[in-house]
């Protein structure tokens, strides 16, 4: 499910509550607030038949300021084996970062499975720095080398530092 609100203390525990009142389980969740706006994906397991209360429950939650999406959990598809590898990057910021980087790995079939960003002043100058860090799922048989290569292209020509290494 997808949770998306402005941002105010309780909204952690209001879904949890709901979950636990219909009888899920919390497995996993990534949270954050942004810009005063609380966002966060969050997976649960329910008993079936208590499936449509809890969506119910769910959508009474709207009135409180809070929007909700929920989907049935989707089984992975096989993927015939991935590498986790983490990217970090580090540079003056300037418009179209992320999309030159994002582009370069999609087209190599990169999944981008998690990134966080983050601007910043740096230390010397004063100067806005923008900063990334992203866990990939790079498929078997992936030319590593020429997706560091790439990679590396991209951050001259952005002036920014770039790091591609296999996660532990």
């Amino acid at each position: 499910m997808t949770v998306i609100g402005r941002d105010r203390p309780g909204l952690v525990e209001t879904i949890a509550n709901l979950v636990t009142e219909h009888g899920g389980n919390w497995l996993e969740s990534r949270m954050a607030r942004l810009g005063g706006q609380f966002a966060g994906i969050l997976r649960i397991q329910l008993p079936p038949e208590k499936e449509a209360a809890l969506l119910a429950a769910l959508e009474g939650l709207e009135q409180r300021g809070l929007s909700v999406m929920a989907h049935p959990d989707v089984a992975p598809s096989a993927s015939g084996g991935v590498a986790a590898y983490n990217l970090e990057l580090v540079g003056q910021d300037r418009p179209g970062i992320v999309r030159q980087i994002a582009g370069a790995l999609a087209d190599f079939g990169v999944n981008v499975e998690e990134l966080d960003t983050e601007c910043g002043s740096a230390a010397m100058s004063g100067e806005t720095m923008f900063k990334a860090r992203a866990r990939l799922s790079i498929p078997a048989g992936a030319d590593v080398e020429s997706i560091r290569q790439t990679l590396e292209r991209i951050a001259a020509d952005l002036i920014v530092e770039i790091t591609l290494a296999q996660a532990d």
